[in-house]
């Protein structure tokens, strides 16, 4: 869905003769306007039942490529496809909890649009889609005066961010900095070093802020 837009090119100069697969085969997109521009949301992967469709994808793949170890891919797939209904578990009961007036936060960037879909919350960001374009004076005094109208509660810092801006944000708005959430990027190490441990640590982080009066 757009995520890596150097990948066809390095496909075609690589010249390679292996199959090339979506993971994100049959999600269905959410539409985003990047700069006048309507384009696929490619962070699916932030809502569970999209990770189920990777999941999918992605063993279909594997059994295709070494059909003489199908079992073991099926196993596997299994296996972590339970983990994948716990954290789905976990989610619904933590942030189906939350009170009404606790669901807008502000983001970095427009990372969390499939996560807020699936569980009600409403993900402000400063510079939309891209992480590479910075926000204009008059973007960050228009999000500062919506925070304050919207009573946003808290705002999130982002693992691949600057978190400057965030903390002008946060100082400004007098909304309280809820933590770091882990979007496009594992952590080198510990929890957030694998999809399943970046989602737990992200639902914990977003409850732990949130769940406050």
């Amino acid at each position: 869905m757009g995520f890596e837009p150097w990948l066809d090119r390095l496909v075609i100069s690589t010249e390679t003769k292996a199959p090339v697969i979506s993971a994100s085969q049959g999600v269905i997109p959410r539409s985003l306007d990047e700069d006048g521009e309507t384009v696929p949301d490619p962070h699916a992967w932030h809502n569970l039942a999209n990770a189920e469709l990777y999941i999918s994808n992605i063993t279909k793949a594997l059994i295709a490529a070494d059909p003489a170890n199908k079992a073991d891919y099926q196993r596997n797939s299994q296996a972590y496809l339970k983990q994948i209904y716990a954290l789905l578990a976990q989610a619904r009961a933590k942030l189906g909890s939350l009170p009404p007036g606790n669901r807008k936060i502000v983001t970095s960037h427009d990372a969390f649009g499939y996560l807020g879909q699936a569980y009600g919350i409403d993900f402000m960001a400063p510079q939309g889609l891209s992480t590479e374009r910075e926000p204009s004076a008059a973007e960050v005094a228009a999000l500062i005066t919506q925070i304050r109208q919207a009573k946003v509660k808290a705002v999130f810092m982002e693992n691949i961010k600057d978190s400057r801006l965030l903390k002008q944000i946060a100082d400004e708005s007098g909304a309280r900095i809820g933590g770091t959430l882990y979007s496009d990027a594992l952590a080198a190490t510990g929890p957030a070093s694998t999809f399943t441990g970046l989602f737990e640590y992200n639902i914990n982080t977003l409850y732990d802020a949130l769940s406050k009066p």
